[in-house]
């Protein structure tokens, strides 16, 4: 692929935007940084399974920013699961909605990034990383900054709700950028919902501070149409005893990929990463994970699970970098498959750095098919084999599940899992 045809996307989406009415040099960068390196080309190391510069070049026709939908209080209503109680912020096409969202006023401040832009806005999420950070920030519409102050512990969870469709337009771009300040605590939840079946491209970024122990727990629900192009962005600074924990659940969509980095920088911390993909039909999930230890006695520990049927793919590409001063670093990774057809893919690539050597440090992946004497097991008990097999499957993917730390939120998205699997016969 020669630089011009690399290019070529990058350059059509930020001539469609045509912005540079804020953030000036910070979009003026990230185009720079586009110009020169264009989006990732099919051979490119980190993009080398998840060929998404061409699909994009598939899928999507109309490269401006998608304009906001007609939402209703009912939209939001049949969206927000069973029992929540908590704020909701809603995000139509990838902007706020003031309107539609619900405060309660608990104790945290909300500004949009146009009104108020925190001194290390972008400084988390570089765009230097990944050309998607680039592409968000070069085009991104507005954003939300989230505070919660030091010693504030937010009782009810904040639930972020995005509504997305293409509408005169397909490129959504999402903006997030949270600080948690010393000794506060908070849960945020997110869900994504498509509003139609056709495509779109979701190209989020989120930024979070996690301060000198504070405890961030971030639990999220990907279920978005068959025809949705996502690229979500994650990127987490953990200081001195903070602990952040993410969890991800992935159900559909065409393609998605997700980058997730967790940055330990202080001793004491510690950070999880906990995934689960359902896949169906042709979808295909790349989940990219990095965590980078850099001081010693911190902590991270990593589990993700797949379930793969019909010409699904999964991918799975997990690295933990010890830095040489991280002595005493305690890391584990793990990645769990399980294919339901003989078309379904899994590539899955654990990988560990080392430069410390007083450290205690696994990694392990597993790709098989359903254990047959299980499922005997439970036919020959009186279960058909559709529930016998719907039960395992739930068995092995509720791990991940009970990792989802909301009780209300995890009733829901195991429901929506239980149902997939049909261990509810």
């Amino acid at each position: 692929m020669t630089t011009l045809t690399k290019n070529k996307i990058a350059d059509q989406i930020v001539s469609e935007h045509g912005l540079l009415q804020n953030f000036d040099s910070l979009r003026e960068k990230a185009i720079a940084f586009l110009t020169e390196k264009g989006l990732p080309a099919p051979k490119e190391e980190e993009y080398k399974f998840t060929a998404i510069t061409k699909k994009l070049e598939q899928s999507i026709q109309h490269y401006s920013p998608a304009k906001p939908i007609d939402l209703t209080e009912k939209d939001v209503q049949r969206n927000i699961f069973g029992r929540f109680d908590g704020d909701v912020l809603v995000f139509n096409n990838g902007q706020f909605s003031q309107e539609l969202s619900r405060l309660s006023g608990q104790d945290y401040q909300l500004s949009l990034l146009s009104q108020n832009t925190p001194s290390e806005f972008g400084k988390i999420a570089k765009l230097e990383k990944d050309p998607f950070v680039a592409l968000n920030t070069a085009t991104f519409q507005d954003g939300v900054h989230i505070q919660v102050g030091r010693n504030k512990k937010i009782e009810k969870p904040i639930f972020f709700l995005f509504f997305n469709k293409a509408n005169e337009g397909q490129v959504i771009t999402s903006r997030l950028h949270i600080v948690v300040e010393d000794n506060a605590e908070v849960t945020f939840l997110g869900n994504s919902v498509s509003m139609d079946e056709n495509a779109y491209f979701s190209n989020a970024v989120t930024e979070i501070k996690v301060a000198q122990n504070a405890h961030v727990h971030f639990s999220r629900l990907q279920n978005e149409n068959k025809k949705a192009v996502v690229v979500d962005n994650f990127e987490t600074d953990i200081h001195r005893d903070a602990t952040f924990t993410s969890t991800v659940i992935s159900l559909s969509g065409d393609m998605v990929r997700n980058n997730l980095s967790l940055n330990l920088l202080d001793s004491g911390c510690e950070g999880n990463m906990f995934g689960l993909y359902l896949l169906n039909g042709k979808t295909h999930v790349d989940n990219h994970t990095n965590v980078d230890h850099t001081k010693p006695h911190a902590e991270s520990n990593e589990l993700y699970k797949g379930i793969l049927a019909d010409q699904s793919r999964g991918v799975f590409n997990g690295k933990i970098f010890v830095r040489q001063d991280a002595q005493k670093t305690n890391a584990f990774q793990q990645n769990n498959n399980i294919l339901l057809s003989e078309d379904a893919t899994v590539n899955t690539k654990p990988q560990l750095e080392i430069w410390a050597d007083d450290v205690k440090c696994s990694h392990g992946c597993t790709t098989g098919q359903l254990d047959e004497e299980a499922l005997f097991y439970l036919q020959a008990r009186g279960l058909g084999k559709e529930q016998a097999k719907g039960l395992l499957l739930y068995a092995f993917a509720g791990e991940v599940l009970d990792k989802i730390s909301d009780e209300h939120f995890r009733d829901y998205v195991t429901e929506i899992v239980q149902e997939r699997l049909g261990g509810n016969q």
